[in-house]
């Protein structure tokens, strides 16, 4: 039966059509990048990046380098678009892409780890062997078909992001709509939109539809009644958050995933219309179909586990913010902050307060007031700056205060610990930071939110 599920033979027009949308899309995001100055402001005018906690070997080239470093990833996109070295192009942009998202999460962004696992799985995917450059080296490639475990690890990797994002979205400030109204402040400029933006009944719509969407979309996509009517829908919701949110490339992304869930006779006759349709339908289980059961199973249980570690953890993950990445939990919460920095040399017990401005951007130094991992990492950046100069530090974050969903600030981290010794606990709760307040007051609508 699961055999049967998974190694029968499909049209592969989904695949090769998906390919080139993908191709086009990171090409889009890569380019972009080196053009409206986010290489520049995230990683190269910067002096100290935060990456993720235990890949400091990850930083960024100097000089050009990481703009020659997008652009090879925008010219891979080029290449897999084309199905030019399709294996090579996939597996390099794949390998370049996680070390950027790795490299920094300033600008963290749940789509670019999405990226990230969607272009793992292309790795494996035999989305070269139609319409491709590839065939006019190696025609022994060429093929129509392609197994349907390929069409249903996308959606189902897709039903993981989906369901876990509307299952974070019921608790209290989403459920009385309080960050929805935070969340369109700022957008009164928008043409046309912006004033019906900061209404309270299309905050209500929008905080309705954003549950039932990311719920219902992949049944509703998979179930041949509801399919077109989703898909239009899937159209006018993801064209929404591209124009109110601005987030780049993957609205589209994730409208190009739909191409899964029609029919593949379908998709071949709407976009390659001279391509040979392929008929039989025949169950072939191939010689790694063990590795794929065990590989496969274990990717998903990981996938399934991740969101789920924040119930594990002390304290609430909307105050703590662990267990938060990697989890979809997005567009959830607002969070702003005060911090100071005070660095005692151990030898004299002289203090100071370290000026941020001498190291960190604007966009960081909202970060680093309301983030723990922030916080801990620029104490031990502080601890190796002064150590080089032959100064052994302690490091405490004073006056830390942090304000969740426009409510008023409140205190964050324990002044008394000595941050440069503290240890971070990837897994567990960090005992630093302090217990969490009440949630139950409502959230201000005048804050101005820095969300991510």
């Amino acid at each position: 039966m699961v055999n049967r599920f998974l190694f029968t033979k499909i049209d592969n027009s989904p695949l090769i059509i998906f390919r080139i949308f993908f191709g086009i899309l990171v090409a889009l995001e890569c380019y972009g990048a080196m053009l409206t100055g986010w290489i520049k402001r995230t990683l190269v005018e910067p002096r100290f990046t935060f990456n993720f906690i235990g890949f400091d070997w990850l930083q960024p080239l100097p000089g050009v380098g990481m703009y020659i470093y997008f652009f090879i990833m925008g010219t891979l996109g080029v290449m897999i678009a084309l199905g030019y070295r399709y294996r090579f192009s996939i597996i390099s942009f794949t390998l370049l892409w996680t070390g950027v998202y790795l490299m920094q999460k300033t600008s963290y962004n749940n789509h670019y780890y999405l990226l990230v696992l969607i272009s793992g799985w292309m790795c494996f995917f035999p989305a070269h062997r139609s319409r491709s450059l590839d065939l006019r080296r190696h025609p022994a490639l060429k093929s129509d078909a392609m197994y349907a475990w390929v069409k249903w690890a996308i959606i189902f990797q897709l039903l993981i992001v989906y369901v876990y994002a509307a299952i974070a979205k019921v608790y209290g400030d989403w459920l009385d709509f309080g960050i929805i109204r935070i969340l369109m402040l700022g957008k009164e400029h928008y043409y046309v939109i912006g004033e019906l933006l900061q209404q309270p009944w299309i905050h209500k719509i929008i905080g309705i539809v954003g549950i039932l969407f990311d719920l219902l979309i992949v049944p509703a996509l998979l179930y041949k009644p509801t399919r077109k009517f989703a898909f239009f829908v899937s159209i006018f919701f993801h064209l929404f958050n591209s124009i109110v949110f601005q987030i780049g490339i993957f609205p589209y992304l994730s409208l190009a995933f739909t191409v899964f869930f029609f029919k593949p006779e379908s998709i071949r006759k709407i976009f390659f219309k001279r391509k040979k349709p392929y008929l039989p339908n025949k169950m072939e289980v191939p010689a790694y179909s063990t590795l794929l059961y065990t590989l496969g199973g274990l990717y998903f249980l990981v996938q399934l586990a991740l969101p789920l570690r924040q119930h594990f953890i002390e304290d609430e993950v909307l105050w703590t913010e662990e267990g938060h990445r990697l989890s979809w939990r997005m567009m959830l919460r607002s969070r702003s902050g005060t911090l100071q920095f005070k660095v005692v040399e151990k030898s004299s017990e002289n203090s100071k307060i370290v000026n941020l401005d001498d190291y960190l951007s604007k966009k960081q130094k909202r970060r680093i007031a309301a983030y723990p991992d922030f916080i801990w990492q620029f104490a031990q950046y502080l601890k190796k700056e002064y150590a080089a100069q032959g100064t052994d530090i302690s490091v405490y974050a004073v006056n830390s205060k942090v304000s969740i969903n426009g409510r008023p600030m409140r205190a964050f981290i324990d002044p008394k610990v000595d941050l440069a010794v503290a240890k971070w606990d990837y897994f567990w709760h960090n005992e630093w930071i302090l217990p969490s307040p009440n949630f139950k007051s409502r959230p201000s609508p005048d804050l101005h939110p820095r969300i991510k």
